[in-house]
């Protein structure tokens, strides 16, 4: 079928000739060779006739033409269109047939055409023109190349280009419309689009049509469905058209005539050689667009001597048509090449190029094929059909058409997250072919939404992967995601749920955040907020929400409600005009507040106007803050009433209304108040009294519940207020939203092993639905958890993560603005567990024998068998004649059960094609692909046939088995073994390896060694005496790994000595059996054995195991994912289970212990043994020396059977008591006995131990010592004597003695931990001695003793000493004034601790410069006057009687010589410290004195040299006078006289002594007081 361009699909006649022209002309191209050119030239002649007579007909009507006059016209245009392709279709020749075509094309639309070269020069163009004509088809067809004559002129477009990236169905109704745009007479290409053929000859003949259709419409003429007739300024407009046309084409003219001479001069060239001619495509093959299942045709004629052999090719491969019988079909007939493609699939997208080669060359042409999958609901019957014209390209940006394949490996799952967490999705996306330049559009979807990169959303394409993350997950994040892979028009997708929990509440109880905040109707300072109420309220209902707002750039919260509010809307008011806001919600119940939601995306308070032309003309980059400015009015103006008053919400809490502003309002801005009143009277009252609302919208609160209002506004601006509105009606106070009703009808299905799919009916008279919620129970449990947490539309949902096995119940509620409705009725309970289907189509079909007539077939399970076992296959054949496959015929009526059939009747050396169907409970599922040639032939072969059926089982993390079946065909001798090979899966062919050296005998092996987590494949070969024949198919992959969950047989003999093999299984279908087989054969109807299967456990009992059941006994359950094990009987085994049947058989009571005696704590004597297992009906004898003894005053008997001890207490032992003592037990038909013999020397013992046990007892009934008095040593080197005691009261007392001396205690002690203790702090030589405790109260007393004297006393000492040295810090360098020390503390220091120094592994010897002592905790060496030989390692030892214990410390280097500058400053400062100035003493502090007495001080100075003497008073010097003498005499004595003071003497002394070592300073402070009655007296003369 060829294409036609868009202009004439929609015209039944014009499709018809065009098709029928074509065809026509291509098959008679070699027919009627001899007759084209002159053909052509007639026709030429008469159609320039033609067109010189109907442009003077027109010239001479002035251009005005009436509709009969234009149909006249169309019919002769139409009839002249119909004689080109007459005479084009003869046209054709070997070289240039198709260009002949166009040359025709053109010449006719040049004959209609009413150019402006007619007007002036019309002869000479037609003399030119026909010139063009004389000089052949090939001539015009190469001259036509000059780039003049394919630029389009734009201004003369009729029509838009065709739209490719979407198909065009014409329906039969659209085929008959009257189209607004002239029909063009000419025929063009397919797809008008320059630029996107094929070669450059189709652009020559592309422009010959263009010029054809450019001059037709540059003229006005035409066939026109719509045309009137022209006024007198239309005509004037057309004559100045047609001059332009007139000189644009005379220059068009002279380029013609320029490409035509150089066009002889190149065919003189070519005429040079007319024997031989390389190949050239006439007809090239065009590409096409098709639907799957449709069948496509390629064409192409060429031309050459000799003439040339053509091969097509598919990517550049050649098509191989045995390969694929039926598929290509590729003919050859009068020059008239074809490749055809039957059923047409994704695979078939590819490059097709047919080649053409002779002696001259090679030449190609290339054409692209798209097979394209519907994705739509149109009738995929009409897509098949043939008389559709379907969009045949799908070009891609690089200019040819294309099909890729594009699919998903590492998909993401049903993801589970929660609010808060970052969550990930991606999947690596496969594209074929790969093209590197060409990059596909991923785009990510939330239940169909295309999503957007934000600051919660972030989107990544690697090349290879497309990932999205949300940073931080949000209930609104929920959903059905989608990535949507496109290339060109070709897109695939993948989804996936995302699922998101709420976070963690920080109150307990409290509900989940709400969702989805949106800002709705903003205006200049009103906005409403609405949002989604939870799923989850925290186990107490929710008593309403808060709303909160933040100015955006700050980081300030406001509450905009006092009291929550249960509408999930609500309008906030008080906004700021030109500042933007984000808002949050929060829930609450009686538990507390909830989370708050996500922000609400920013939305500025401004008139919509104003938003509307921010948006559409922005002027600055967002800030967050617009700045809203008014003009200043020219003159005042009282506004007018506002119009358009009505109630938009109304709710118990608030009403909400809007209005238009009105007409007359001037320049001005203005603002507006609300006045209401109840309904019925006419006291207004002004709402807003305080501020005027700017936008024409507002909320009014604090209205009665049940009342009913009226409202009316006014408006007001400077120039006054206006008169109000109308009045709106009455307004009733209360929601005008129902909580909608439960939903009904609740039925959940079955979907996969983790999920259900639950639909539900809508409530009734439900409105403003915002969605459902659905919650589910593990049926008996109580405990509901959403399945959801975003309300989903629509009436079904799949409930993801639930466990498999379990029975689930399921209700749904509803969700509105006013709230949540009541919970659906319980569904019925549903398990969860995958759903039936049909099974996959079976795959790898193989021949296993063939003869004259037969062929046995092969083919392995489908890989999914549709949730039930597989009932049996259907097979298919069909017979193959020259690769042309004919029709499917069954081959059997009824199901095969097994994966091999007979084909019976067959035709010898028949080639056939087989496929196979598997059928289960659900149905017959798809066939399998149709297999590869097979011919019906006697096989002759002498090696066997392949094994068939191979398949593992048992696969374990280190081994398999592996099973087949023998082959159908065994070759000309008995098959003798078989031979197993193996390699891992990636491994190349070269790398299978066999498993077994030997033929084996059997059809199974078990392989081990195999290396965990790595995949392999296997296959098996038969071989007999001819030799090894053909191998098997190869296995699935299985990858060796012990799946979770592997359970083993197990083998087990029950009481009455039975022998069982068991098996269970916790993944079982209903469907699922358990399948037994012995030496993997399966068992049927065996004598000896006895298979019981109950519920997901199966049991094999042995009625008499013998030689004859020795062997391997698997366990397969079936419709599972490989669920197997087996048990290995060899003799060595049948011996152990023939022993332990015995002794289960004849069973004796078997004992965990034999018969034992104990004393206990009271002095009593109890025998007893233990059994392993005693029932309910077990009894006990008890045997004295022979004699049965019972239950009484001297013998206390007890048997537990639940513990199995049997015992018997004796209160005390007599000499009578001295024997043999046995105790019989008899359980069922099992007995047992033990005994136990006392006498002599063991009877003494044990009396004696009783009688000891009696008095302790008797002891411990009052205060008593547990352990003994003893001692431990402290962390701080004390001594602590301490013991455990028991049986303590307040009343206790506790008295220490040593040496017999009471030790007198401060405080009592409290026995807390039942441990007494006494510390003895520093112990030394003097502590040691006798120690000695005692508890008393009135119930008796207890004493313990301590010796610690001699050896006792030096092992504690020697732990003392222990623990001093080992609380030793590390050595330490000091210097001082002498020279230097090294030291360490101790927590104390004893003498019996010997210290002992070391110097570079000598022993120091303490010298009067080298000295050792201890001061306090100190332990110290004094290097007096240090010199280099003092350097070098010093340890210090210290021995505890038993261990040396050493510290260490490195004196050399720079820490000698750091100490050594230290000594020496130390030195010197003592030096100067000695020999410095000093005030010895005898001055005192302060000296108060009586005027006229005489002062007399003195003090003792010091210094080396003498120090000098000077003296202060009050910071000033002093020196000696007649009133004050100051003496120094002797170097060292100082005296201070005052003959007689005076007030004036009162003040601050100091001495200052002073020597080159230092100064001193000593103050002394004088008071000089006068008595009482001089200081009256000499008040009394002042006055």
């Amino acid at each position: 079928m060829m294409s036609l361009p868009f202009y004439q699909r929609h015209h039944e006649h014009y499709d018809r000739a065009y098709r029928h022209k074509a065809l026509s002309s291509t098959v008679s191209q070699y027919q009627k060779e001899t007759k084209s050119k002159s053909a052509v030239y007639a026709q030429g002649s008469a159609a320039y006739a033609r067109g010189s007579a109907a442009y003077r007909h027109s010239s001479a009507a002035g251009f005005s033409l009436d509709s009969s006059a234009a149909y006249s016209h169309g019919s002769s245009a139409y009839d002249l269109e119909s004689a080109a392709y007459s005479y084009g279709s003869t046209a054709y020749d070997h070289s240039a047939a198709q260009s002949k075509r166009s040359a025709a094309y053109s010449l006719d639309s040049e004959s209609l055409s009413t150019s402006s070269a007619a007007h002036s020069h019309a002869s000479e163009s037609i003399n030119k023109l026909a010139a063009a004509y004389r000089l052949g088809s090939e001539a015009y067809s190469i001259g036509l190349k000059n780039s003049n004559l394919m630029i389009e002129d734009q201004s003369y477009k009729m029509s838009p280009k065709a739209k490719r990236a979407k198909q065009s169905l014409v329906s039969e109704d659209k085929e008959n419309e009257a189209l607004d745009y002239s029909v063009p007479i000419f025929t063009g290409r397919a797809v008008n689009i320059s630029g996107i053929t094929d070669t450059e000859e189709e652009r020559i003949k592309e422009s010959a049509a263009y010029v054809a259709k450019r001059n037709l419409f540059a003229t006005g003429e035409g066939v026109s469905v719509s045309k009137v007739a022209k006024t007198t300024s239309e005509e004037e407009h057309h004559e100045k058209k047609s001059r332009k046309v007139a000189i644009r084409e005379s220059a068009e003219r002279v380029a013609m005539k320029k490409t035509l001479e150089e066009t002889q001069a190149f065919h003189k060239k070519l005429n040079q050689d007319k024997l031989l001619h390389a190949p050239e495509f006439i007809i090239e093959p065009r590409s096409h667009t098709i639907w799957e299942k449709e069948n496509v045709r390629f064409n192409c004629s060429v031309a050459g001597w000799p003439e040339p052999r053509v091969t097509w090719y598919k990517n550049n491969v050649p098509i191989d048509v045995q390969a694929h019988p039926g598929k290509y079909i590729i003919q050859s007939r009068y020059g008239l090449h074809s490749l055809e493609i039957t059923e047409c699939d994704f695979d078939d997208t590819a490059q097709y190029h047919a080649s053409a080669m002779n002696v001259k060359g090679e030449v190609s042409v290339y054409a692209s094929l798209v097979v394209k999958r519907y994705k739509g609901e149109i009738d995929a019957s009409l897509l098949h059909a043939r008389n559709l014209s379907l969009s045949p390209f799908a070009v891609t940006p690089h200019g040819y058409a294309s099909r890729f394949e594009i699919s998903f490996v590492d998909k993401f799952d049903v993801a589970f997250g929660r609010e808060g967490e970052t969550m990930s999705l991606g999947c690596t996306v496969v594209i074929n072919p790969d093209i590197k330049r060409f990059k596909p559009d991923i785009e990510w979807y939330r239940n169909g939404v295309l999503i957007t990169p934000s600051k919660w959303v972030q989107m990544q394409w690697s090349g290879e992967r497309a990932s999205l993350t949300l940073t931080h997950a949000n209930k609104e994040d929920e959903g059905l995601y989608t990535l949507r892979v496109a290339m060109g028009e070709y897109y695939e997708e993948y989804s996936g749920y995302v699922f998101v929990r709420d976070a963690d509440a920080e109150i307990p109880g409290a509900p989940g955040a709400p969702l989805d905040v949106q800002c709705l109707d903003a205006n200049k300072d009103y906005v409403i907020v609405s949002w989604k109420q939870p799923a989850v309220d925290g186990g107490n209902p929710i008593l309403g929400y808060f709303i909160d707002r933040c100015e955006v750039g700050t980081s300030h919260w406001t509450q905009c409600n006092e009291n929550p509010v249960k509408f999930a809307r609500f309008p906030v008011t008080g906004l700021i005009e030109g500042r933007s806001y984000i808002f949050r919600v929060r829930a609450v119940n009686k538990a507390g507040v909830s989370l708050p939601s996500r922000v609400s995306e920013p939305v500025a308070a401004l008139d919509p106007a104003d938003r509307a032309r921010l948006r559409s003309h922005p002027s600055a980059p967002w800030t967050g803050q617009i700045i809203v400015t008014e003009e200043e009015p020219a003159e005042g103006v009282v506004p007018g009433a506002p119009t358009d008053l009505q109630v938009i919400e109304a709710t118990k809490n608030y009403v909400v209304l809007s209005w238009k502003p009105p007409g007359q309002r001037g320049h001005e801005g203005i603002m507006y108040f609300v006045e209401k009143c109840v309904a019925g009277t006419e006291d207004w009252q002004r709402v807003n009294t305080e501020i005027p609302v700017k936008s024409p919208r507002f909320a009014v609160f604090d209205l009665s519940e049940g009342k009913s209002y009226c409202f009316r506004v006014r408006c007001c601006n400077s120039a006054g207020i206006g008169e109000p509105s109308e009045a709106t009606e009455a307004t009733v106070v209360d929601d005008k939203l129902d909580i909608p009703k439960a939903p009904g009808r609740i039925m959940p299905t079955r979907n996969t092993d983790t999920s259900v799919v639950v639909t539900w009916t809508e409530p009734p008279d439900a409105k403003e639905l915002v969605g459902y919620y659905i919650e589910s129970s593990v049926e008996g449990s109580g405990r509901w958890e959403p399945c959801n947490n975003n309300p989903v539309k629509g009436t079904r949902f799949i409930c993801h993560g639930l466990s498999n096995g379990e029975k689930y119940i399921f209700r749904v509620r509803a969700v509105n603005a006013a709230g949540l409705s009541e919970f659906s009725q319980e569904s019925e309970p549903i398990e969860v567990k995958a759903a039936i289907a049909a099974p996959s189509p079976p795959y790898d079909i193989v021949v296993l024998e063939s003869v004259r007539d037969s062929m046995v077939l092969g083919w392995k399970q489908p890989e999914a068998i549709g949730g039930t076992e597989i009932t049996g296959y259907y097979v298919n054949y069909r017979e193959v004649v020259d690769g042309v496959p004919g029709k499917w015929k069954e081959a059997n009526i009824k199901a095969v059960t097994e994966r091999a059939y007979r084909i019976q009747d067959l035709k010898e050396n028949m080639v056939y094609q087989f496929q196979v169907a598997a059928a289960n409970l659900a149905g017959v599922g798809t066939p399998s692909k149709p297999s590869k040639p097979f011919k019906c032939e006697e096989w002759t072969i002498a090696v066997p046939g392949p094994p068939h059926d191979v398949k593992c089982t048992e696969v374990r993390k280190d081994s398999l088995v592996l099973l087949w079946k023998e082959p159908v065909y065994s070759g000309r001798s008995p098959i003798v073994g078989y031979y197993v090979d193996m390699k891992e899966t990636e491994a190349k062919e070269e790398h299978w390896r066999s498993v077994n050296e030997k033929p084996l005998q059997k059809k199974f092996l078990k392989i081990g060694g195999l290396t965990q987590g790595v995949s392999y494949v296997f296959r098996v070969r038969a071989t007999n005496q001819a030799g090894v024949g053909k191998p098997s198919d190869v296995t699935d992959a299985v990858i060796a790994e012990t799946r979770p969950g592997t359970k083993e047989v197990v083998v087990d003999v029950d009481d009455n000595g039975v022998i069982s093999l068991n098996f269970e299984c916790d993944q079982m279908s209903p469907d699922s059996k358990f399948i037994w087989s012995k030496n993997y054969e399966p068992i049927e109807d065996d004598p000896r054995l006895n298979i019981d299967t109950k519920g997901g456990k199966s049991k094999l009992s042995f009625k008499d195991l013998g030689e004859d059941d020795l062997g391997i006994y698997s366990c397969i359950v079936t419709d599972t994912d490989g669920v197997s094990s087996s048990y290995t009987i060899n003799e060595e085994e049948m011996k152990r289970l023939l022993a332990l049947s015995h002794e289960r058989q004849f069973p004796t009571v078997p004992l965990t212990s034999e018969l034992a005696v104990e004393i206990l704590e009271k002095g009593e004597v109890r025998f007893w043994l233990q059994a392993e297992k005693l029932s309910g009906n077990a009894k006990a004898n008890f045997v004295f020396n022979d004699k049965e003894i019972f239950n009484g005053e001297k013998y206390k008997m007890k048997v537990d059977r639940n513990t199995g001890l049997v015992e018997m207490i004796m209160d005390k032992l007599e000499e009578k008591d001295e024997g043999t003592y046995t105790f019989q037990l008899q359980d069922g038909k099992a007995t047992n006995q033990s005994s136990l013999v006392l006498i002599g020397d063991v009877f003494k013992k044990l009396r004696d131990e009783a009688d000891f046990q009696k008095k302790e007892w008797h002891r411990k009934q009052g205060p008593h010592f547990v352990d003994k008095l003893g001692w431990e040593v402290t962390d701080e080197c004390n001594v602590m004597l301490k013991c455990k005691v028991a049986n303590i009261k307040k009343e206790t007392h506790i008295v220490w003695y040593k040496d017999d001396r009471e030790i007198m205690v401060d405080e009592e002690h409290d026995f807390k931990d039942g441990v007494c203790t006494l510390l003895i702090s520093e112990f030394s030589k003097k502590d040691a001695g006798t120690y000695e405790v005692i508890l008393k109260d009135d119930r008796g007393k207890d004493s313990s003793e301590l010796k610690l004297k001699d050896t006792a006393f030096a092992d504690l000492m020697n732990e003392v000493c222990r623990r001093i040295a080992l609380s030793a810090t590390d050595l330490k360098i000091q210097s001082t004034a002498e020279g230097i020390r090294l030291y360490s503390y101790v927590t104390y220091y004893v003498e019996d601790l010997r210290v002992g120094w070391v110097h570079n592994d000598t022993q120091i010897k303490f010298t009067d410069r080298m000295r050792t002592g201890v001061t306090g905790e100190q332990i110290w060496l004094q290097i007096n006057e240090p010199t280099p030989q003092d350097k070098g390692r010093y340890i210090m030892e210290l021995f505890d009687g038993n261990t040396t214990h050493k510290k260490t410390v490195d004196l050399s280097g720079q820490a000698f010589d750091e100490a050594f500058a230290e000594f020496q400053r130390l030195k010197q400062a003592a030096i100067a410290e000695k020999n410095r100035a000093r005030v010895l003493g005898g001055l005192p502090d302060v000296v108060t004195i009586q005027e006229g007495k005489a002062l007399n001080l003195s003090c003792t100075v010091w210094g080396d040299p003498t120090p000098e003497v000077s003296w202060l008073k009050n910071e000033k010097s002093f020196v000696s006078d007649a009133n004050c003498i100051l003496k120094f005499e002797s170097g060292k004595n100082v005296s201070f006289s005052i003959s007689t003071v005076s007030t004036q003497d009162s003040g601050k002394y100091s001495i200052v002594v002073k020597n080159k070592y230092g100064t001193e300073t000593s103050d002394v402070t004088v008071s000089v007081y006068i008595p009482e009655e001089e200081r009256e007296s000499e008040q009394e003369k002042k006055q």
